[in-house]
Formats: structure tokens, C-alpha cells, sequence
């Protein structure tokens, strides 16, 4: 029996935790890509209920307007008994051909991701629409609106998903993020994280959210260069 979206969703955000998983701490994606020639690379640790995860990313900007993300991760669920350990990866490309340092950005964000657990496969193909709105002052907000389908031993299943998130600057290097986001026929998550930059490219960043009846966490650390 295939299991839920809503699990296979999860476990997607989990193996692109950058976002592709937007910049951390945040779930919900930016309409912006690095530039030409830049790079990142993000670790971090994160807990959704009693499963725990670790995860590695790293993105590229191969030419302008374009991003392409590899990531991988390691969860940990000790509800059960024995616990499971699921293992996955992914990829994301994003495309956001117009980009404005105030205003409105726009673009896609195409992404996959693999998840193994007990010999089985779960696939998951996503395509997402992203909206930026800069204001002078440095605060932004994002709105994602996609489409995304699990595959698992030769069965599919879709559902649509949606975000709206605030990125505010309390000061140059220091924001404070609230977001909202959520798969279809389930209930919205939640949360509020803080980003820091401590060098020029260098931000560590946490956040703690709740929805549907559980709570969740991530940590981590981001170096563009």
C-alpha cells in the first residue's frame, strides 16, 4: 500500500531542505536564484514530531537566473518500535527569469526526490510557481503555489500545495521569519524561526512551527560563496 502524500510531501521538503527548500529556516521558496557562478552548501538538523533527520545540500548557479540544488538527507522515526530509518535525495532546478531588488520576482522551481525505506521507493516530482514582493525597506514576502506527485510500487498519487511567508529584517544581519504552508486536504503548518548572518555568506538559522497535530524544528547553517 502506497503511503500518504502528506508522508511522501514531508519527506520530499526533508531531502530538499534548502529549498530548494527556500533559504533556511524557512519552508516556503524565494523567487530568486544565486548568481552566475555561485555556490552554497547547507547542513542541518531537523525534527518533525519523533522523527529526527540530518541533511546535506549544496546549489549552484550555472548561468543567470538559473539554480540548481543537490540534497541529501537521513531521518529517523522512533515512534514505531523497531524505529525506521529512511534514507533519501534530491534535486531541484529553479528558473526565475525576472528578479527585481524591489518589487515583484517570479519564476518556477522544479524538483525530485527519493525516498527508501524497508527496500521500498517512494518518488516524488514537483513543480512549484514563486512569487518575491520586495518592499524598500528590505522586507519580503513569498507566496508558492505548486503541484506535486508521489510514485511507490507502480501507484501515484497528487496533491496540491501552497505558502505564504514573511522574511523581516530587524537589523542588517539579523531577520525573523514567520510562515505559513501545506499540502491539500490536510491542515496549514506553522512556524517562526530567526536567521542570522555571522560573515559575509555565512548564516546559521533555527525555527520551530505546529500543524496538524504535531510539532517540528530545524537548525542549520548556510555558506554562499
Amino acid at each position: 500500500m502506497m503511503r500518504t502524500v502528506g508522508k511522501s510531501l514531508a519527506l520530499l521538503s526533508v531531502v530538499l531542505s534548502l529549498s530548494a527548500h527556500a533559504e533556511r529556516p524557512m519552508n516556503v521558496d524565494d523567487a530568486g536564484t544565486l548568481e552566475k557562478g555561485g555556490a552554497k552548501l547547507e547542513f542541518g538538523w531537523s525534527k518533525d514530531d519523533k522523527a529526527k533527520g540530518l541533511e546535506a545540500a549544496a546549489g549552484f548557479g550555472p548561468i543567470d537566473n538559473v539554480e540548481v540544488e543537490l540534497g541529501l538527507a537521513r531521518t529517523r522515526d522512533s515512534s514505531v518500535s523497531p524505529s525506521e530509518t529512511t534514507h533519501g535525495h534530491g534535486l531541484a532546478i529553479k528558473w526565475v527569469p525576472l528578479q527585481s531588488e524591489t518589487g515583484l520576482s517570479a519564476g518556477l522551481k522544479y524538483e525530485y526526490g527519493r525516498d527508501r525505506l524497508d527496500g521500498v521507493s517512494t518518488r516524488v516530482h514537483g513543480l512549484t510557481g514563486l512569487l518575491t514582493w520586495a518592499f524598500d525597506g528590505g522586507q519580503l514576502v513569498h507566496v508558492n503555489l505548486g503541484r506535486e506527485i508521489a510514485h511507490e510500487r507502480g501507484d501515484s498519487e497528487g496533491a496540491n500545495t501552497w505558502g505564504v511567508g514573511l522574511d523581516l529584517p530587524l537589523t542588517e544581519q539579523f531577520h525573523f521569519i514567520v510562515e505559513t504552508f501545506g499540502v491539500e486536504h490536510d491542515g496549514p503548518d506553522r512556524a517562526v524561526g530567526l536567521r542570522y548572518e555571522i560573515l559575509d555568506g555565512l548564516k546559521v538559522s533555527g525555527a520551530v512551527g505546529r500543524g496538524n497535530g504535531r510539532n517540528f524544528a530545524n537548525a542549520g547553517i548556510a555558506w554562499e560563496f
